[in-house]
Parts: structure tokens; C-alpha cells; sequence
């Protein structure tokens, strides 16, 4: 028994039984012990999983080209600022920065980089990773620590699918599941579902589950759109993730829930297994996204998979731009491949862009599917 697992088993002696949220919060964020918190736990490649950073740096192009389109469409301010929350190794916000400074964009003048990093050990790595943009690139611990309003762009890449959820069961009525501990290990019990906001969660997307239904519900996502929606005068909020929309979610068929967990590049469905030392995490519902967000005056502008928003913006143009006439580019388009295509995470992951602002900007990464009223 590792030394986290000790410590939740602690709390639950010393309170009783506790939320899966709970358990989740902890076995991923518990300073230096959780997954991600843990400077020992080798999280990317080398680790237990990959993003789209680590398939290709033509995606942090794309997201460059982005912001170049949101500058634009704000008017080319002075001050534009582009904050990426969760950077983890910071792959991402290197490609993006590489692509702009490399060709000298106009934007670069105006362009005021962020990174929100609460752990020191991911924000080591990323100092090291963009020593050559050090000077363009600010460090906070969290969106709270921002004061100033901000106009431009927040987005992440695979962020709130590792916020901690609940999970509820239909058994009669709904019943949310907490742990207790024998020697056998974590046990899951079912009580009332008491917590606030899962009864008008599932009343505002989901209207009743059948009889031994179990899903999660995440409501960490409010919270999270209005510290957004505080610091954001006017812009954009970029959520790259896989998930549904709330009627694909909870369909009747998907009665087991999303939950998932990577150790070691290997999937399995049981989180209380290598406490600590594995990823967990659940799809989003962007229905949520949408809705929380209206009521914060974040307004969806589209929603998609990501490889219908990255043929839109042009990325075979991308493409064309930076290796035609390579000798390496049947090999970067097999990588490339993976970003687009279904099998890949062309149709796992969805793109979802908010807006704060006057007026109904119309983004080209939706020109080919926009799927809001889906939402």
C-alpha cells in the first residue's frame, strides 16, 4: 500500500465515507502524492498517455493560426493575451510559439503569453522546454491569480476531463457512490444523493436514468467557466477534449459511464488500482460547457470534432507550408494523420470556442460542421 492510498484511508477513518470526487481529487492532485502532482510520474509519451501535441507540432501551428484569426477579428489590439491552462510539458505552447515567432507574424508584437501551472515540477519542465521564449511567456499558479481583465484567448487541451466527477447509480432513486476501506480494499457503497447541484444536473441534461444506470457528473466545469468568465473582458475561450453532448452522454446505451484510466499506455476501468501512480478521467459533456457558459456570457460559437475544425482552418494548407518539397513529408503526413483522421483523434475529440464580446464572430474552423444546436 502505497503512502496516498494510507492517507485517503485516513480520511475516511477520521470522516467516514467519502465521495468518488473526492477519491479522485485526491489520487490526482494530492500534493506531491496524486499523478499529476507527483514530480516522480512521468506523464506524455514517456508516460501513461499522449496528446495531440505529442503526435505533431503542425497542431500547435493550427492553434497559432487560431489566434492569429482572434486577433484579427478583435481589431488587432495592442495587447492580445493567449493562456493556456494545463500545459503540461509545455509541447503545445511551444509549437505555437515557434510558429509565430518563426515567421515574424504581426501578432507577436501584441501577443502576451500565459501559462496556469499550479505544480512546480510541470513548470520547471516547460521553463526549460521554452528557454528560447522565456521572455514572452508569464507563469501563474492559478486563473485566480490574474487580476487584470484580459482581452484574447484562454484554451486547453485536454483539461476538463481530469477535473474530478461524481458518479451516481439509478438504484430506485438516484444514489451517489462513496468509498469505505477494508482489508480487502476501497469498497464502493451507495448513499442519497445529497450533493448540490446532482439532481439539477441530471434534471437540465439528462431528465432520468433507467433503473441500474451508472454515470459521472462533473460539476467542477461551473466553477471553472466563471473564473474564466471574471478575468475575460473580451475574447475567447478554446476547449479541446474528448466528450459528447449531453444526449450522446447519457444515452441509455452508455450505462456504465466514461471512466477511464491509463497506466503504463495500457486502459482499464478500475480506479482504485495503483492509487496515485495512474491517470483517471471522464468525458466532458460540452452540453454543460454550453449551457454554464451562456449563463456567464460565454457564448458557443461552434463545436466539432477536431478533424473537421483542423481541415476548415486549413491545416492541408499548413501542410503545404511547411513541408512541401521535404524529403520527410509522406512520413509527417502519417503523423499527421492521427490528428484528423476517426481512428485517430479526428472524431474522439471535439473543439468547442466560446465568445465574450459584441457581435457573433464567425470562425472559419466551423465553416465545414458546426454542430451547437446539437448541444
Amino acid at each position: 500500500m502505497n503512502p496516498l492510498s494510507k492517507l485517503i484511508i485516513e480520511k475516511i477513518n477520521k470522516d467516514g465515507p467519502i465521495t468518488f470526487e473526492k477519491f479522485m481529487e485526491m489520487a490526482l492532485y494530492y500534493p506531491e502524492l496524486g499523478y499529476y502532482s507527483n514530480p516522480a510520474v512521468a506523464i506524455g509519451r514517456q508516460g501513461d498517455f499522449y496528446t495531440s501535441p505529442h503526435l505533431h507540432p503542425v497542431f500547435g501551428a493550427m492553434i497559432a493560426k487560431q489566434l492569429i484569426e482572434m486577433w484579427e477579428i478583435l481589431g488587432k489590439p495592442s495587447e492580445f493575451h493567449a493562456i493556456e491552462i494545463g500545459a503540461g510539458e509545455g509541447y503545445l505552447s511551444k509549437d505555437i510559439l515557434d510558429h509565430l515567432t518563426g515567421r515574424s507574424h504581426e501578432i507577436v508584437n501584441s501577443l502576451k503569453y500565459a501559462i496556469i501551472e499550479p505544480f512546480e515540477h510541470f513548470e520547471k519542465k516547460q521553463r526549460e522546454l521554452l528557454a528560447e521564449h522565456e521572455e514572452r511567456v508569464t507563469w501563474f499558479q492559478s486563473l485566480k491569480n490574474i487580476s487584470a481583465q484580459i482581452n484574447g484567448c484562454i484554451f486547453s487541451n485536454e483539461l476538463p476531463d481530469a477535473f474530478p466527477v461524481h458518479i451516481v447509480e439509478m438504484d430506485n432513486d438516484l444514489k451517489e457512490v462513496f468509498l469505505i476501506y477494508d482489508e480487502g480494499g476501497f469498497v464502493e457503497i451507495k448513499q442519497d444523493a445529497k450533493t448540490d447541484g446532482l439532481i439539477d444536473y441530471i434534471g437540465q441534461f439528462a431528465s432520468r436514468f433507467p433503473q441500474g444506470y451508472r454515470t459521472e457528473i462533473n460539476l467542477r466545469i461551473r466553477e471553472w467557466l466563471h473564473e474564466i468568465a471574471s478575468i475575460l473582458s473580451n475574447g475567447f475561450l478554446m476547449t479541446i477534449d474528448y466528450g459528447y453532448t449531453a444526449k450522446e452522454y447519457y444515452n441509455e446505451e452508455r450505462n456504465r459511464g466514461t471512466l477511464l484510466c491509463y497506466h503504463d499506455h495500457q486502459i482499464n476501468e478500475n480506479p482504485y488500482e495503483h492509487v496515485g501512480e495512474q491517470d483517471i478521467t471522464a468525458h466532458v459533456n460540452f452540453s454543460s460547457v454550453k449551457k454554464w457558459g451562456d449563463e456567464v456570457g460565454l457564448r458557443t460559437l461552434g463545436y466539432t470534432s477536431q478533424g473537421t475544425y483542423l481541415v476548415a482552418s486549413g491545416i492541408d494548407e499548413m501542410i503545404t507550408e511547411l513541408y512541401a518539397g521535404s524529403p520527410d513529408y509522406s512520413a509527417e503526413i502519417k503523423k499527421i494523420k492521427g490528428l484528423i483522421m476517426p481512428e485517430g483523434m479526428g472524431e474522439s475529440h471535439m473543439v468547442m470556442i466560446q465568445y465574450k464580446g459584441e457581435g457573433n464572430p464567425e470562425l472559419r474552423g466551423f465553416s465545414l460542421r458546426n454542430h451547437v444546436r446539437k448541444l
